[in-house]
């Protein structure tokens, strides 16, 4: 569309999200375009709020609006087990799905050298500090069965190792 660069800038600003080409930015556009201010007011505030007051648990590293999430302050879960995972969807999908009852990480990634995803790049070095702590007896591998979540896989097998920390994929 030619006749309006706002609306131009905005489609161009919605090809940032995953899935999200020109045509389907330009329908996102004029969809909330078209809903009017106030129902547009409640996505921009709501998202504004999530950008502002959303970081990551200082245990696991997923979402939360608290310094320690849900799960890492629940009394009740299983801390001797750490289910180490590439994002927080695949936490939400094993919650769901399963009875798992431990802890998790989020990786927010993969090992990938060559997309420059390296171990720092992932809270490794984190991870590490809890697997040595010696609470930790069991590191599930929940990786993507792909050539980097296998390489990653590999590698916390390696960490765990090193702490003789139990490995299971």
């Amino acid at each position: 569309m030619k006749s309006s660069p706002l609306l131009n800038d905005l489609i161009d600003a919605l090809q940032f999200l995953p899935g999200i080409g020109p045509k389907s930015a330009q329908r996102l556009a004029y969809f909330i375009i078209e809903k009017g201010q106030r129902k547009s007011r409640i996505l921009i505030d709501t998202l504004s709020e999530c950008l502002e007051k959303v970081s990551h648990c200082r245990s696991c590293r997923t979402f939360s609006e608290l310094e320690v999430c849900s799960i890492c302050s629940n009394e009740n879960r299983d801390r001797t087990k750490i289910c180490v995972v590439e994002s927080p969807l695949d936490v939400d999908a094993i919650e769901a799905n399963s009875d798992y009852n431990g802890l998790y990480f989020v990786l927010f990634g993969r090992l990938s050298p060559l997309d420059n995803v390296l171990a720092e790049d992932l809270g490794l070095k984190q991870l590490e500090q809890r697997l040595v702590a010696g609470e930790i007896t069991e590191l599930i591998a929940a990786t993507s069965m792909t050539m980097e979540g296998d390489a990653t896989a590999f590698f916390l097998k390696e960490m765990a190792d090193n702490s003789s920390v139990l490995v299971t994929r």
